[in-house]
């Protein structure tokens, strides 16, 4: 949405598109007061208190004496077997297609200098024992694999797609630099806002493009002074990209960073646009979800975006006083969206795929690295939860952002429509990862 866009992932997770994450992890943004990413330009650098990681899906047998490590500035890669992967047998690979093609088509471009037919490459010196991290490194490493996924096309079959990974790729379990294998998983999406051209007794929320005199007023007005300064009013005015109807669908697409816009014409036709992070105040971002706790709304545990859009819903008198804790507050650009199937652009610069892209650290992960993924399904807080139920799957690493930092961590692209903003705002899962790297 990883971008790019902040989380504020989320969804590249604020590109033209997500944040290079996309990105913020929405978990984080609207709990612990991180503020996730944009595609197009990358997500703020807005530092965070980390999330607490919950307890381990399983712990590893401890490092062989003799065990293959290649190591990252964030960890380590520890060789591993295809039998370590969890649910490795159950997964429907041709799911995760798309985005592996996607992100090979990226790394041949890379690899040879725009020229996409597989020539000129030349060889990228990667020091033994470590993980080239490089752009030309990671495109050298996957010239001949991605080639090899060009040449299969769009529609292999399930069977021809698991005998090309298990031959032509290694899974390497990724730890910290300390050997924890366990981690975080947060989530981000696309909104998807329904909203009005023109100011209406329903839509009275502005979504704004940047000000005229953003650059030479550092920082700009506080959300709050926004709210109620004319002077700040002024310079907002004729800057309307769109009309919300609800200010709380404001601030979620100020955290994400970016999103789509769903437009009803009198005569009933439908239509879509994107809206991509532009700017912001340069005001500090301040989590309303913390504030929320700290005012005895609810517990830390049972924090989400869910129960702040709840509180919000049951206290319409002081959601003004609750937006208002956040100073930040982001500007947009419209762009077309030829095609709404198509996501949001990511840090590494394609589109994602829900359920089937991450956003990870760029420093334990490369980009366009495929990623076996081991979780459980996001819930409802419950004081007597049922029990979890795995999310095991074949993911690619595309995205990025402000708020996931450190080896065993990634942020879950759910994509856009309906159930993604519930299932995002309460992904904060244990993890574990195995990065699949070409032998």
């Amino acid at each position: 949405m990883s971008s790019s866009s902040f989380r504020s992932r989320s969804v590249g997770l604020c590109r033209a598109t997500l944040r290079p994450r996309s990105g913020l992890s929405l978990a984080a943004a609207l709990i612990l007061g991180t503020l996730a990413g944009c595609g197009t330009p990358p997500r703020p650098t807005d530092s965070a208190p980390p999330l607490e990681i919950p307890p381990s899906v399983q712990t590893p047998p401890p490092l062989a004496s003799d065990a293959e490590v290649r190591t990252t500035p964030r960890g380590r890669w520890v060789k591993a077997e295809w039998r370590d992967l969890p649910g490795w047998d159950q997964d429907t690979l041709t799911l995760a297609w798309p985005a592996l093609t996607k992100s090979c088509d990226k790394a041949l471009t890379a690899a040879n200098g725009g020229n996409t037919s597989g020539r000129g490459l030349a060889a990228a010196a990667v020091a033994t024992g470590t993980v080239g991290l490089s752009p030309f490194a990671v495109a050298s490493a996957w010239n001949a694999t991605c080639r090899e996924v060009r040449r299969m096309g769009p529609t292999p079959t399930e069977a021809q797609v698991r005998q090309l990974l298990q031959q032509r790729l290694q899974p390497w379990r990724i730890e910290s630099a300390e050997g924890r294998t366990d981690g975080l998983l947060t989530g981000y999406f696309e909104p998807l806002l329904e909203a009005s051209r023109t100011r209406t007794a329903r839509h009275t929320v502005p979504l704004h493009a940047v000000p005229a005199d953003l650059a030479s007023r550092k920082p700009w007005y506080t959300r709050g002074e926004i709210d109620s300064l004319p002077a700040a009013q002024a310079a907002l005015k004729g800057r309307e990209i769109a009309w919300l109807a609800d200010p709380m669908d404001l601030l979620l697409v100020q955290i994400q960073g970016s999103g789509r816009l769903a437009f009803t014409a009198p005569d009933g036709q439908r239509s879509i646009t994107r809206l991509a992070f532009a700017g912001h105040n340069d005001q500090p971002y301040q989590s309303v979800g913390r504030w929320l706790v700290e005012q005895g709304a609810f517990t830390l545990e049972q924090a989400s975006w869910p129960a702040i859009r709840q509180w919000a819903r049951q206290n319409p008198q002081r959601v003004k006083e609750m937006l208002a804790v956040n100073t930040r507050y982001v500007f947009f650009r419209e762009e077309p969206l030829p095609d709404p199937s198509v996501g949001a652009v990511g840090a590494q610069g394609v589109p994602l795929t829900p359920g089937r892209s991450i956003a990870v650290d760029k420093d334990s992960i490369p980009y366009g690295t495929p990623v076996w993924l081991a979780s459980t399904e996001p819930q409802p807080w419950s004081a007597t939860p049922p029990a979890p139920r795995p999310l095991q799957r074949l993911v690619v690493a595309q995205d990025t952002g402000s708020a996931i930092i450190g080896a065993v961590r990634a942020d879950y692209f759910w994509g856009w429509g309906d159930g993604a903003e519930d299932r995002a705002g309460r992904t904060k899962q244990p993890l574990r990862l195995w990065a699949l790297w070409p032998k």
